[in-house]
C-alpha cells in the first residue's frame, strides 16, 4: 500500500512542531 505524504504544516496543527512527526506516525503516517 502506497504511504501518503502527511502535510505536518496543515495536519496537527496545535501542537508544536517537532511533536507533529509522533502524532503523525501515530496516526498511521
Amino acid at each position: 500500500m502506497q504511504k501518503f505524504a502527511a502535510n505536518l504544516s496543515m495536519l496537527f496543527t496545535e501542537l508544536p512542531f517537532l511533536d507533529r512527526f509522533a502524532a503523525a506516525a501515530g496516526a498511521g503516517f
